[in-house]
């Protein structure tokens, strides 16, 4: 569990953006709330750059590398070579005294560096040992990815720091376990470290890997050609690196009477948190929210408020940013409030908060395309055209380019404004898949 000090810290702001006015009879009240955190951030800079910390002095940190070293990984030989040169780069992006090891997974889970039940301390000795075991990394054997996820729990648990972060690459599906194998390892692991997970080439299960970032708080994505890898490895990794504090919590305290529908993040991807929260007292829930650099996010909560009579006015939410403090306390690093007022002017009761309009906007279309993907997959031509064309029509309002750009690869767009499109005859399986593991991706709102 990661301790909390004024010292080790980002500072954390926290923006609501509402229109609190409500007509009469009124009940839905949506906020839109950014977390910010500045101040920090310094420790993740690229290789070689000056830190501001020397070793030991940053936040104390364990990495675990899950390297895919099934037998489909010969297959070009070129992605096991990836590979191999992907870890080497994301070893060689590891800051001095952060713990680290390599895992390498088949339908077992092997210690491939250090070895022993233990982790070894970065340096420039413990990289170079690390990248020399690397170059016998070879290939063979099936996929069980619980197993590699339990192994670096185990690896990360066995040292005292407070950020604890994995980073999975697979080429394959997870063919020699059960999914509900899988679910109960994702659930061992949930909060206890976060994981960024990577599919190569396109012989992989987008829900899968999705699911395994989703579960343990990490990004997903993939990587078509291996030649893409090192490049990868070595962002993530300079981002794992950024991670300054852990076990960030969203409270949400709602007062007598208010029903939460929803909390989910919505910026710089969607995800889905009502379902997990964890109850911490009178009418308070936290939502995990992971690890924390200098970065941004946005929520977008909504509550049902009883209803009231015109001119009164009420708190229907209060937003906190919580984390774990020294003393076994928790200490609040910032806060908002989400206010309801119940009012009898049309004009202000029936305008929409820009920033709200924006992502539910976004959320419509993360979820119009998997809806789109999964109608085309199954034969649903029509469906699909219709949810696809749905979708280029929320990517083009609301200046999503990249996801449009992804978006036509898949259809031929007649016009964006209306979204009239025609679904491609042929799409190459990399485009496909490359759309549906980024469909969660946001924009924010144009300043």
């Amino acid at each position: 569990m990661a301790i909390f000090s004024k010292s080790n810290v980002p500072q954390f702001t926290v923006d609501v953006y509402q229109n609190e006015y409500l007509p009469e009879g009124g009940r839905e009240v949506n906020a839109i709330a950014t977390v910010t955190s500045t101040g920090g951030g310094t420790i993740g800079t690229a290789v070689g750059a000056p830190h501001l910390y020397s070793a030991g002095q940053g936040p104390d940190a364990a990495v675990a590398i899950m390297v895919d070293c099934s037998g489909s990984m010969d297959y070009p030989p070129t992605k096991m070579r990836g590979a191999r040169d992907a870890t080497a780069a994301a070893v060689d992006a590891l800051r001095d005294g952060v713990h680290f090891a390599v895992v390498g997974g088949t339908h077992v889970a092997k210690e491939v560096y250090p070895g022993g039940g233990r982790l070894a301390v970065a340096s420039p000795q413990t990289r170079a040992q690390a990248k020399e075991a690397l170059r016998k990394l070879s290939a063979g054997g099936g996929t069980a990815i619980g197993t590699w996820l339990r192994l670096a729990d185990r690896l990360l648990a066995s040292a005292d720091v407070s950020i604890r972060h994995g980073i999975l690459l697979t080429d394959g599906r997870n063919e020699h376990e059960s999914p509900e194998d899988l679910r109960a390892s994702l659930d061992a692991c949930a909060g206890r470290f976060t994981c960024d997970a990577r599919g190569v080439g396109t012989d992989w299960e987008v829900k899968e890997v999705t699911g395994i970032a989703s579960a343990l708080l990490g990004t997903a994505d993939i990587v078509a050609d291996p030649a893409g890898l090192a490049a990868d490895f070595t962002q993530m990794m300079e981002s794992a690196m950024g991670k300054e504090v852990a076990d960030v919590s969203l409270r949400l305290w709602t007062p007598m009477g208010v029903e939460i529908m929803f909390v989910k993040q919505v910026a710089p991807t969607v995800e889905e948190l009502t379902d997990r929260r964890t109850e911490v007292g009178p009418r308070a829930g936290d939502y995990p929210t992971g690890s924390w650099g200098d970065e941004s996010r946005d929520y977008h909560v909504c509550v049902r408020v009883p209803g009231a009579d015109l001119g009164q006015e009420m708190l229907a939410a209060r937003v906190s940013l919580v984390v774990p403090g020294a003393d076994g306390t928790v200490q609040t690093l910032s806060q908002g409030l989400v206010r309801a007022v119940w009012t009898d002017d049309m004009a202000a009761s029936t305008s929409i908060n820009p920033q709200v309009a924006h992502y539910t906007g976004q959320a419509e279309l993360a979820q119009v395309i998997q809806q789109g993907l999964d109608a085309r997959k199954s034969g649903d031509y029509d469906g699909a055209t219709a949810k696809l064309g749905r979708a280029v029509q929320l990517a083009s309002a609301s200046g999503n380019e990249d996801t449009a750009k992804l978006l036509s690869k898949v259809v031929d767009v007649v016009d964006a404004t209306t979204g009239t499109v025609r679904l491609k005859a042929r799409v190459a399986e990399a485009d496909e898949m490359t759309l549906e593991t980024r469909s969660t991706k946001t924009v924010r709102v144009k300043k």
